[in-house]
């Protein structure tokens, strides 16, 4: 591997924020582009602080946090943006971007004081640079964190974003606040205004093509239509993310609907294959270094809850060993065979 120059350092921002842009459209490649640099990647963040281009090492950074949450390597991301959020340099955009960005990365690792002090200082940030879009993103970080505490609040949140970027329909922060608003809908008891609010961006995410979308809502859905009693489209909207996430390979992400699939088979009656599903789902999350975001907590007691009331203990043992045993790939085969269909 060459130094890190000036010019490399260059390449490098704009491998990393192409790859950024392919994550969001599904596009395995962009993981592999990073994890190819990766150790170049660390050294340009450090050598663009060093030569006095803090703007620039933001940049990166904002393109790998996707990179970060989704190959276990949050703590890297945390410990750089500590390091240089800490020196006082930047424009105030680019601050404040990393500011949320930062947020947004411990929040999966569970670490929500942190995720919230870091959305208030950026949301102070938005509002003074009068940054709409930016202004969404932070208040959908606070909805996040306040839905494992207050749904209702986490709705207030969203919908204040989704007001400040009424110009803008199209834009990342309204795409974000909608997102949470379906799942602080969900948390709070209305699963109707939840369907709604998810099957119109379930649509929206179908109509552009965007993958991404697609599997975070047919996974919010999925839980959804459960709690409404539908579970043969719940299981088909968790199959149907399962196999998107799967080809794109997110660590974090696998866990999270594998979780959703033991709920929806618990709720039909299957107990032994929904603990196995359980057990694996809890493997695989402590494998990628994460935490149950609330919404993903509650299926996860449901199943559990579930398969307590109805197999013995030594029962539930067995099979939640059994799937905390299975590898990735052996695990994604087992929750997407016909079995689970059937």
């Amino acid at each position: 591997m060459r130094p890190v120059d000036a010019r490399t350092a260059d390449d490098l921002l704009a491998i990393a924020e192409d790859a950024r842009e392919r994550t969001r459209r599904e596009d395995p490649t962009g993981a592999a582009l990073v994890e190819e640099r990766y150790p170049a990647m660390l050294e340009a963040l450090d050598w663009y602080l060093d030569a006095s281009r803090p703007d620039q090492a933001f940049r990166v950074a904002t393109a790998l946090v996707p990179f970060w949450v989704s190959t276990k390597r949050i703590d890297d991301g945390d410990r750089w943006f500590e390091r240089s959020l800490a020196q006082p340099a930047g424009s105030a955009a680019r601050r404040a971007r990393a500011l949320y960005d930062h947020g947004y990365l411990v929040f999966w690792a569970g670490r929500y004081e942190l995720a919230d002090e870091r959305f208030a200082e950026a949301r102070a940030a938005a509002e003074a640079l009068g940054d709409s879009n930016l202004l969404a993103l932070v208040l959908a970080g606070a909805a996040r964190v306040a839905l494992s505490r207050d749904p209702a609040e986490a709705a207030r949140l969203c919908r204040e974003g989704l007001a400040a970027t009424e110009a803008t329909p199209s834009s990342e922060g309204r795409s974000s606040a909608m997102h949470v608003l379906g799942v602080a809908l969900q948390m709070s008891g209305d699963l109707e205004g939840a369907r709604d609010v998810m099957t119109s961006r379930l649509e929206l995410g179908r109509d552009s093509g965007n993958e991404f979308i697609v599997w975070v809502e047919s996974s919010n859905l999925s839980i959804v239509e459960r709690q409404l009693g539908n579970l043969d489209r719940a299981e088909e909207l968790s199959r149907e993310a399962l196999h998107i996430v799967r080809a794109r390979g997110d660590a974090m992400a696998i866990p999270w609907l594998i979780n959703g699939l033991a709920a929806v088979t618990a709720a039909k009656g299957d107990l032994e294959r929904a603990a196995t599903l359980n057990g694996l789902a809890a493997a695989l999350l402590e494998k990628a270094g994460g935490e149950w975001p609330p919404d993903e907590r509650e299926q996860y007691e449901y199943t559990l809850a579930a398969v307590e009331a109805g197999l013995r203990p030594d029962a539930i043992e067995h099979a939640r060993s059994a799937g905390a045993a299975m590898s990735t790939e052996q695990g994604v085969a087992y929750a997407l065979s016909e079995a689970a269909a059937g």
